[in-house]
Order: structure tokens, then sequence, then C-alpha cells
């Protein structure tokens, strides 16, 4: 009898398109050699469809050196009808590579694996420079060395999505301002962009982005600010503060909103002071003792100050110090 059973529920599960064994979610592969940022064997030539790209405002990560690259569908396009918050089509796929002083350490790689879901990985380097191994979801703390008595921790999945889920768009990097032709020129660590990366230019012109948005190319995405200094530290706070303070993340109920918005109310005037009442409630003690004073402009370092004297210089001004990150996407 219990056979009868077994095979009559089988039989109901292959009316009802039900399988025994469920289609498994793509996971990422455990060599970073197979997931397609190299072509051919080994790690030597990164493949072609890979585009290279530089975001202006970069995060800081223990002045790491970083390589950064993009691959698309074949055909596809990405949807920028919101232009501060692009939806990238099912397949996209980047990667995020940290070196010091020439040495690869590490290599993080998110995959878009359908309509709402990403993988986040990381690889770490061997000591040949050859191959690169994926990390457990619980990170690496200790990955290697990269300075005395100081060492670059790779960090768990949980720790990625803290900061790539908290503006619930999964890429912090690739955006209109980040990918902008009017870019800063004081912009702190920056990359030099070289012949053949991404900009919102080659967007237009590859037809990569939907709508094309001509306006890319004519007119831009800017920080408007009073000096070049000021246009560098608001940039610097919208990308290494911003990613969490945003109108999207769990905490926009603070009100303090870093992030620079493209389309819409722009966060920050750098020709006008802080307004106590937008975006930063002047009513509401900020951290309990003192209220933000929205009659100060942002007091600023000259720009060859270091970059931690900067952006002190330009969180004292709202009465509030970021937290140190390091090593981040």
């Amino acid at each position: 009898m219990k056979w009868l059973f077994a095979g009559a529920l089988v039989a109901l599960m292959g009316a009802t398109g039900l399988s025994q064994s469920q289609p498994q979610v793509p996971v990422a592969p455990r060599l970073l050699s197979e997931t397609g940022l190299y072509a051919g064997e080994g790690t030597r030539v990164v493949e072609l469809r890979n585009r290279p790209f530089a975001p202006q405002y970069p995060l800081w990560s223990d002045g790491a050196g970083k390589r950064r690259w993009v691959r698309l569908p074949e055909g596809s396009t990405i949807d920028v009808t919101n232009v501060d918050r692009w939806d990238f089509p099912v397949g996209t796929r980047f990667w995020k590579e940290f070196d010091f002083d020439g040495r690869k350490v590490e290599t993080r790689f998110l995959w878009k694996i359908s309509k709402t879901n990403w993988v986040f990985a990381s690889y770490a380097w061997n000591a040949e420079q050859t191959e690169a191994t994926l990390v457990p979801e619980s990170g690496m703390p200790d990955a290697a060395p990269i300075a005395p008595g100081k060492r670059h921790g790779i960090p768990s999945v949980m720790e990625c999505r803290a900061c790539h889920d908290s503006s619930r768009t999964e890429i912090l990097g690739f955006s209109a301002l980040q990918l902008s032709d009017d870019r800063d020129p004081n912009a702190l660590h920056a990359d030099t962009l070289t012949a053949g990366m991404l900009t919102l230019r080659t967007l237009v012109d590859d037809r990569l982005i939907t709508p094309r948005r001509t306006e890319f190319k004519t007119d831009p995405p800017r920080i408007t600010a009073a000096t070049p200094e000021g246009r560098a530290a608001l940039g610097y706070l919208s990308t290494n503060c911003g990613s969490c303070h945003n109108r999207e993340s769990s905490i926009a109920s603070l009100g303090l909103l870093l992030k620079h918005e493209v389309r819409g109310e722009k966060l920050f005037r750098g020709d006008k002071p802080f307004r106590g009442d937008k975006p930063f409630r002047g009513d509401k003690p900020f951290r309990g003792d003192k209220p933000f004073r929205g009659d100060k402009p942002l007091g600023l370092s000259p720009p060859n100050a270091h970059p931690h004297s900067r952006r002190r210089s330009a969180a004292r001004a709202t009465g509030w110090s970021p937290p140190t990150r390091t090593s981040r996407a």
C-alpha cells in the first residue's frame, strides 16, 4: 500500500509541474577564474566584454589600489528611468579588485541572478598571484598584511549587504554622478580615467541605457558648491557616508541625509549655508546635546590636507563624526 501511495504522489507532483528536486539557486564559483572576469584559462588577461570604470568619488579603503569591471548580458541595457536608482538587467556582473603596493589581495564579485537578488562573493588571492579562492560567507578578518601592524580584512557577506543594501540598490559606485564626464579634479584619492573606461557619455553612445538620456552628455551631473574644496568634500561625504545616510536606508529617520541626488532636491548646496529645516532638522538636537547649526556654512580643510583631516573638518560642521570604515566596496 505504501508503494502505491508513493507512486500516486509522484504522479501528482508530475501532473502539477512540481519536482522532487527544486531548481538550485545560483552560487558563486569556487575560483575567481571561473566567474567570467578573465579570458581563457588563468587570471592574466581580462575578458574584453568586461568594461572597466572608475567612480569619481571612490570609497576610502585603507589606501588600496582598485580596478573595477562590469559586464552586461549581451543585447541588454540598464534601466535609468530613475536617475538615482538604476535597475540592472538580470545576469549583470561586477568585479572590484583590491591591491596594496601592486600586490593583489582581494577581488569582490556581484552577480544579479534574478530581478531582486544578487550574489555577493569575495575572493582571496594566493601568494603566487595566480588565482583567487572564494572566501567563506563569514569573511576573512586577517587576509593579508598591508602595513606594519595592520592587516587587510575581507568583510563577511552580511557586512557587505549592510552597506550595499542600505540605499536599496546594490551597486554603489556605478551611477549618474559617479560616472559623470564632468569629473571633480579635486576628488579625494580618485582614479584617473583611462582609455576604454565607461562614462555617461559612452553609456549613451553605446546605447547601454534606457531611456537614452542624451542630457547625460550635454549636461552631466555635478555637485554644486561655492568652492572646489566644497565640491570635493561634499562628494566624499556623499560616497563614504551617504551609502547609509540616505532617504532609502533604515536610518533615514535620523534626518542626516548625506547622499547627493541627481534628480529632484539636491541634498547639498555648497553655495548656500545648510538649512536647519531641510534636510537637517534644526528644531531637534542632534546627538542629544547640540542642535544642528543651520546658519553656518560647511567648514573645510585646504585641498592639500590629509583625507582624514578633510573628512573630519567637513563632519565637524554638521556636529557629527562618521565612523571610520575600511576596505568597503
